[in-house]
């Protein structure tokens, strides 16, 4: 089949709110842009799922300015964020609502027409807006989907699977893939390259992510020469929802409805504990994301856990029309479901929610391959060892639009490189390497019951609490699921290459969690979601692990000592 060719100024892979936000913002800057995506254009990735709040020193609820957004989102980070990415996103975080505004999203308003503005923990003042408390990432997404829709300057590919970045004298100049319905072989030349692909928490049992987030952009970055940092960085949702199992509910949607009712955290002798780890007083729920995960496994650990092991969150002290009013059409379903919130406790407990980690990039986006650029979850930077709530969306969108200004401005290529052929070719033999062809009446061995030993063996020994025998042993285990998914050998299909792609995907997640590992051996402290139970203390200065991707495939990791936010 002859290949699918294009060419184009600016290739924008990955269409969540950055990828979205990156290819409109091109597109606005005068380039042809061409956005790609391995699932439905707009329709996956993290943003979608968001329910609650974006973070932007607005100032129209009280005073607020980008100084003090900085300070908090640096202490929350436990010393960790680059103060100059923080910086440069905090920032241009209100202009990014503004214009997202445009676009249709619409931010909730209070009667005398400010923005509506809450506080969430970690910020020191009510500085988040939303659009509704469960709808906040979906209405982002749609209002940017009918943006980029509308314009014609930018070409929409879906179900595209990119599997390689193309470097010519250390540049890129576009990259090669496959479409996933029919096998045609896809390259596509450009002046530059965005990666929008979102985080890699797919890789843990329990995690709130799309399916699709296996990590691809980290991997497409490393192979090309990028460089990675603090990859064993995960967030950890402290309050998902646990059990009873229920169907139609979003596992984190918990967390609104908690700080706007009050819901009480208690442990399995149905006592309230923050206040143990963090002096937080009842009713007022200021801890941040990595201490209130610590304390429910600490509880767990002492033997004062749930049946389930985690914690209860009940709010049989809220009267029912409250309840209804805040639930609004979820306290029917969760009724439906047996479980009635005027009597029922519900149990929760941590969840792998974010990837702090990523590829390193400067303040314009570029990251240390010559006009490449990422954005979004993807990047190191904003937010060090612990998220703060609402800054996940800010990142997404500001970081999106300084990659696209960046990218537009490159030099336009009068000819494609001849390198794309070449390096398409040699991609195609790869992937053909990777089918094993055979009779598909043989043996086969499930490609998600693989994923799910993965996903196990993840959570266990490189989840939200750390030793050095459970990290060794989970490196070992690693290495022997790598040899194995390597040697399994596919039945080839007609159409839509299924098992091909949850082949390059669990490669690249068996990859990255090597990383996550290395990274967390190397890190000998307790700091943020990082938790080693073989050392409480932290560094004394923060450092940062670096990670490159030799040519044999083996990450090869150093620590470097991090700038002081006062440096900056």
């Amino acid at each position: 089949m002859n290949p699918l060719h294009i060419q184009t100024d600016v290739l924008v892979i990955g269409s969540g709110a950055a990828g979205m936000m990156a290819a409109k913002a091109a597109a606005n800057e005068g380039a042809k842009v061409v956005l790609v995506d391995k699932s439905l254009v707009g329709r996956g990735g993290a943003t979608i799922l968001a329910q609650m709040t974006v973070a932007v020193a607005l100032g129209e609820a009280e005073e607020d300015n980008a100084d003090i957004h900085f300070e908090d989102t640096m202490k929350g980070s436990r010393g960790m964020a680059d103060p100059e990415i923080v910086r440069t996103i905090v920032d241009r975080g209100p202009e990014l609502i503004m214009e997202a505004e445009g676009y249709g999203v619409k931010w909730a308003r209070t009667p005398d027409g400010k923005h509506s503005q809450v506080v969430a923990p970690g910020h020191s003042r009510r500085r988040c807006v939303y659009v509704d408390i469960l709808n906040t990432g979906g209405a982002t997404s749609a209002g940017l989907r009918k943006a980029i829709w509308k314009d014609e300057s930018i070409e929409r590919l879906k179900n595209i699977m990119i599997t390689k970045l193309v470097i010519e004298d250390g540049t890129v100049v576009g990259a090669v893939g496959f479409a996933m319905e029919t096998f045609q072989p896809v390259m596509i030349a450009a002046n530059a390259v965005i990666l929008a692909t979102g985080g890699l928490t797919e890789i843990y049992e329990r995690n709130s992510a799309s399916a699709n987030m296996t990590g691809d952009g980290f991997m497409l970055a490393a192979e090309a020469g990028a460089e990675l940092r603090d990859m064993e960085m995960v967030q950890f949702f402290p309050i998902a929802h646990l059990y009873p199992p229920l169907v139609g509910i979003d596992p984190i949607m918990w967390d609104p409805f908690r700080y706007k009712l009050g819901g009480r955290l208690l442990n399995g002798n149905l006592e309230e504990f923050m206040d143990k780890y963090n002096s937080e007083v009842a009713g007022k729920y200021t801890a941040a994301r990595d201490q209130t995960t610590f304390a429910i496994f600490k509880e767990v650990e002492a033997g004062r856990g749930t049946p389930h092991g985690g914690a209860y969150l009940d709010f049989r002290m809220v009267p029912e029309e409250q309840l209804k009013e805040a639930f609004g059409p979820v306290i029917q379903i969760l009724k439906n479901q047996g479980v009635d919130l005027t009597k029922d406790m519900v149990e929760v407990a941590p969840m792998a929610h974010f990837t702090m980690g990523g590829i390193r990039v400067n303040r314009t986006m570029e990251t240390t391959v010559p006009r490449l650029y990422a954005c979004g979850e993807l990047i190191y930077g904003m937010h060090g060892a612990n998220r703060l709530s609402g800054n996940a969306i800010t990142e997404a969108l500001v970081t999106g639009r300084i990659a696209a200004e960046s990218a537009a401005k490159a030099e336009r290529r009068q000819e494609p490189s001849g390198r794309l052929q070449a390096e398409l070719e040699q991609e195609l033999r790869r992937l053909e390497q990777l089918w094993h062809p055979r009779e598909v009446d043989k043996d086969e061995v499930s490609m998600l019951s693989v994923k799910r030993e993965l996903q196990e063996l993840m959570w266990e020994g490189a989840g939200p609490l750390r030793t050095e025998t459970s990290l060794r042993e989970a490196l070992d285990k690693l290495r022997e699921l790598n040899a194995r998914v390597e040697g399994i050998a596919l039945a080839r299909q007609t159409y839509y290459a299924l098992t091909l792609v949850e082949k390059i995907e669990l490669l690249h997640m068996l990859k990255l969690s090597e990383s996550i590992i290395i990274g967390a051996l190397a890190r000998r402290e307790t700091r943020g979601a990082h938790v080693r139970l073989d050392y409480d203390h932290a560094y004394d200065t923060a450092v940062s692990t670096t990670f490159r991707l030799e040519a044999e495939g083996e990450w090869t990791m150093k620590e470097i000592p991090l700038p002081r936010a006062a440096d900056v």
